[in-house]
Order: structure tokens, then sequence, then C-alpha cells
């Protein structure tokens, strides 16, 4: 494998958490405005705005896996697929990405994500939104130094 590929990879690593960053900042305004005004339209940008903070990540692990692994999963299934396979060293290419406990934080974001995407917004449950978004400050500075790390581990 190239360095300008390895490169590329380090730099979109870099770039994506810096975007992840960014969407956290807007759930956690947004979730205070909810609060503040009972306003279920701000919901509706949390949840969105939790469905691109779990998206932020899938892309990384995404070009973890076709670039380093050589290894997409496949299935109906692929996106628990995927964060399993980031949280297992592959012997002899490189270590777990990340942790299986933020494996499996990170796995209660991505059923979020699917409901987002299958159910009507007046019909997501105000509670759960509130369980993910106290956890996603946590989960990011989790995930934020595990990539690091690995990116890290790219560059040597």
């Amino acid at each position: 494998m190239s360095n300008e590929v390895i490169r590329d990879l380090i730099e979109r690593i870099h770039q994506e958490l810096g975007e992840i960053r960014r969407v956290l900042e807007r759930i956690n305004e947004g979730w205070e405005r909810a609060s503040r005004s009972n306003d279920d339209y701000y919901l509706d940008g949390v949840a969105l705005n939790l469905h691109g903070f779990y998206a932020g990540f899938k892309r990384i692990f995404v070009r973890i896996a076709e670039t380093i692994d050589g290894n997409m999963p496949r299935g109906e299934n692929w996106h628990l697929l995927l964060l399993q396979q980031m949280a297992k060293e592959v012997r002899g290419i490189r270590p777990a990405v990340i942790s299986t406990e933020a494996a499996d934080i990170l796995n209660e974001h991505r059923r979020f994500r699917h409901i987002v995407r299958n159910v009507y917004t007046y019909k997501l449950d105000p509670a759960r939104i509130g369980n993910l978004v106290m956890s996603a400050t946590e989960l990011f500075s989790q995930l934020n130094a595990e990539l690091q790390a690995f990116a890290a581990f790219l560059e040597q």
C-alpha cells in the first residue's frame, strides 16, 4: 500500500473527526434549546444530527475497511458487522481500531439511525434521544482518542 494512500486515509480521519465534532456541538445546542423551549422541532434537529454523528464514524470505518482491511462487510446487517470488524485486530495488518466498549455504545447510535430513517419524527422517543445525547460527548472523546491513536499507528 502506498504512502499516499495511507496519508489520504489519515487526512480523511482527521477531517471527518472535525466534522463529527461540529455535529456534536449542534446536538448539544439543539438539545439545550429543546429542553428550554419544549419545542419538538428542536428534537427533530437533534435526531437528524444524531444520525449524522453515527454516519460520520461509519464513513471513517468504511474507508478503513476498504483501504486497510481490503474487506468490506456485505449483507443486510453490514453496519453491525462493520462495527464488529473495527473492534477486532486484523493480525499482521492492524490493531483494533476502536474498543469493544466504544463499539457497543456506538451500536446504540446505529440502531437509532435506523429508526430516524424509518419512522416519522413526531413518533421519536424524547427519552431515547436524551440518552443518546448524554452519551454522545463521552463517546466522541473516546472514539476521537482511539481514532487518533489508529492514525498514529498508520503514520509509523
